[in-house]
């Protein structure tokens, strides 16, 4: 693949159903996905254990959008293999300033410990990374984004691939041609990634 990536192709990709990876931090070349088999959290779907709900009742975290989103990539990219090269932390970055790519970010004072990014287009949500450095951390974050996409209008929230971690919380695998169907329909959809919910799951939260 072409490393001459541009914002307006990346989206032109999701649209198609179709998104750019790396195969290491180290390897220059870029490669276009189209799984069999999608990996989505339907949005009526996301599963919040009792701990998890306690946990967020307790509030021991403070929320944020788009506040450093440099640094939910790196904190996505800092483990011991990652796809996300310095090629797609620039085409991301680029995203994110010209406000089609988002972050919603854990904050455990002034240190960011958990977080996940993606890119918004229409009613669609695409997921494409999340790293958690305290306990609990991406579930807290992944239960905040759903809220957000939920009240913000959103049809459709893309993982990509289906892990353990996100089958955990209500994560399930479609077929490509089923996955098309509800990309098609998302696309069709408006949405506002910016209108904030007032409760995660039916717990009550505090403004960020």
């Amino acid at each position: 693949m072409s490393s001459n990536l541009s914002p307006n192709l990346i989206l032109k990709a999701y649209a198609s159903g179709i998104f750019p990876m790396s195969e290491s931090r180290d390897d220059e070349r870029l490669f276009w996905v189209n799984p069999e088999q999608r990996g989505v959290i339907p949005l009526d779907g996301f599963h919040m254990s009792r701990s998890l709900r306690r946990t967020i009742r307790s509030e021991p975290f403070q929320i944020r959008v788009d506040a450093d989103f440099a640094g939910t990539i790196e904190g996505c990219a800092d483990r011991e293999e990652t796809w996300i090269n310095d090629e797609i932390f620039s085409i991301y970055m680029e995203l994110f300033e010209a406000g089609h790519a988002h972050s919603l970010e854990v904050w455990d004072h002034d240190e960011l410990v958990g977080g996940v990014y993606g890119v918004a287009l229409k009613a669609a949500f695409f997921g494409e990374s999340m790293f958690s450095r305290r306990r609990d951390a991406s579930k807290i974050a992944l239960a905040y984004l759903v809220s957000r996409l939920k009240v913000g209008g959103f049809r459709l929230f893309d993982t990509q691939f289906l892990t353990d971690h996100l089958a955990s919380l209500g994560g399930i695998e479609i077929s490509r041609l089923d996955y098309q169907n509800k990309l098609r329909d998302a696309l069709e959809g408006a949405a506002n990634f910016h209108l904030q919910p007032l409760t995660v799951s039916g717990q009550q939260i505090c403004s960020e």
